[in-house]
């Protein structure tokens, strides 16, 4: 077990509830079975919050917990593009994030390619309550 995964999966401030959330979704692995929800708040196309519940692995949580406290004050756009990004860094380990995505290249890398989809999984869950 990769102890960084570890050290940023402890960090769950955001695994909160929202009172009013502008958007939300659920999302399930059919591979594992991680299951995932996601609450935003989003004003004129700027993600204000985000929070998280799960049932899932330390990847999946280190994934959510990364992207929770990354994304807030972010444009959708700028997300969206940071999803393309993201697929293929588990292909090609230099890729380059922009400075506020680069926390993602410790643990969206070839070494986890096993754990791509639950990696993922927060990322498409978001991208799924944006639609």
């Amino acid at each position: 077990m990769d102890l960084k995964i570890l050290e940023i999966a402890s960090h769950t401030e955001n695994k909160k509830a929202l009172s009013n959330p502008t958007h939300s979704s659920k999302n399930k692995n059919p591979i594992c079975g991680d299951e995932m929800e996601i609450s935003l708040i989003v004003k004129k196309d700027i993600i204000e919050d985000m929070a998280y519940h799960c049932k899932s692995c330390v990847y999946c949580q280190a994934s959510v917990s990364l992207l929770s406290r990354t994304i807030k004050h972010k444009n959708i756009q700028e997300f969206k593009d940071f999803f393309h990004t993201a697929e293929g860094m588990f292909k090609d380990n230099k890729l380059n994030l922009k400075n506020n995505w680069k926390e993602f290249s410790e643990i969206f890398d070839k070494k986890h390619m096993a754990r791509k989809e639950c990696l993922l999984l927060p990322l498409r869950t978001v991208l799924k309550a944006l639609q």
